[in-house]
């Protein structure tokens, strides 16, 4: 059999489980790990779809559907069902531990200082996303452990290898999805840290770091109807979301990994100046510095992000509208610092 025999093309609405789809964008243009992989769940399907790809690539020898499935043509599918059950010979999901949690590929970027700032960038920026959506698929407090650890030395490289840091901060992706956003906010959030204490040995910066990537621990206990949902939420919807912060902290409390630092960060990142904020409405003198930090970056971020319900603004915009509409939100100077570091 061909090449070409081996694989088919079909549209969005024609994908199912048990396919192995090749996306034909770069990592950077859609919010998977990997350009190719076997779907093996709804959640997949469900991005699959919401993706700006209209043709997608199969490989039917990779592939795992129920027998009598067959290409009708090389355009799509005959058969094709949304939601199609998966064959029982699919292979079960990998369960994440300590041993398998932090990507290889992380690891070596991460300690290879011959590679490129750019390849480097790139390599510790795909995989520490690959390595979050490892730990909110599995928090376990022997996972949370093992990627602190990592993190740690994402948040060293970003402190001292400001090319590389650079780099990272230029490559973040657009999509909204929780475990992007928290590489994004982690990244944008250590380098603001470090332009306003340096390296002050009054921070911990690693603890700091941890505390970043981790701020939306929590949402791990959000309903996922709440959390994919494409449109916005309902009022019920939104008190539902708006506990996050606490179940974060309890998860970190459970786990032992429960810092000064943590406990700040998860608790404070939606607080606003003004007292508009939550979970507890603080005011601007009663909000931690670090917290401040991360309000600033988790804004940015969710303004920059695709919805299904609006269009990323470009960085600038999002700093316009920061400044214009929401600048009780913030505390000033730390905003002014944020905009020098966004130039």
């Amino acid at each position: 059999m061909s090449e070409e025999q081996h694989s088919i093309v079909c549209t969005p609405d024609q994908l199912c489980l048990g396919m192995y789809v090749k996306l034909p964008n770069s990592w950077l243009d859609h919010p998977f790990l990997r350009n190719e992989f076997l779907i093996k769940s709804e959640s997949q399907l469900h991005k699959l779809r919401r993706c700006k790809i209209t043709r997608f690539n199969i490989d039917l020898e990779k592939s795992s559907l129920p027998v009598g499935w067959a290409a009708s043509d090389s355009e799509a599918l005959d058969g094709a069902h949304p939601g199609s059950s998966p064959p029982e010979e699919m292979e079960p999901p990998t369960i994440w531990t300590p041993d398998n949690l932090v990507p290889e590929a992380l690891k070596e970027a991460l300690h290879d200082k011959k590679m490129g700032p750019e390849k480097r960038s790139q390599a510790v920026y795909l995989h520490s996303r690959e390595l979050m959506s490892r730990l909110l698929e599995s928090p376990t407090a022997d996972n949370l452990r093992a990627s602190k650890k990592a993190i740690f030395q994402v948040t060293e490289l970003i402190l001292h290898d400001p090319e590389t840091a650079s780099n990272m901060l230029r490559i973040t992706s657009h999509d909204f999805y929780t475990y992007t956003h928290s590489v994004n906010v982690g990244v944008t959030s250590i380098m603001l840290a470090k332009a306003l204490f340096g390296q002050s040995d009054r921070h911990d910066m690693q603890e700091l770091g941890a505390g970043f990537f981790l701020h939306d621990l929590g949402k791990v206990n959000i309903r996922p109807e709440v959390i994919n949902k494409p449109g916005r939420l309902t009022d019920e919807e939104m008190r539902h979301m708006r506990t996050h912060p606490f179940k974060g902290f309890k998860l970190m409390e459970q786990s032992g990994e429960l810092t000064e630092e943590s406990r700040i960060i998860v608790l404070q990142h939606h607080e606003r100046a003004d007292g508009t904020g939550y979970p507890k409405q603080l005011h601007n003198d009663r909000i931690h510095i670090y917290g401040k930090i991360c309000c600033i970056a988790d804004v940015f971020d969710a303004l920059t992000a695709e919805r299904s319900y609006k269009q990323a603004m470009t960085p600038f915009q999002a700093l316009v509208l920061m400044r214009d509409q929401m600048s009780d939100h913030f505390d000033k100077k730390l905003f002014t610092e944020f905009v020098n570091l966004m130039r």
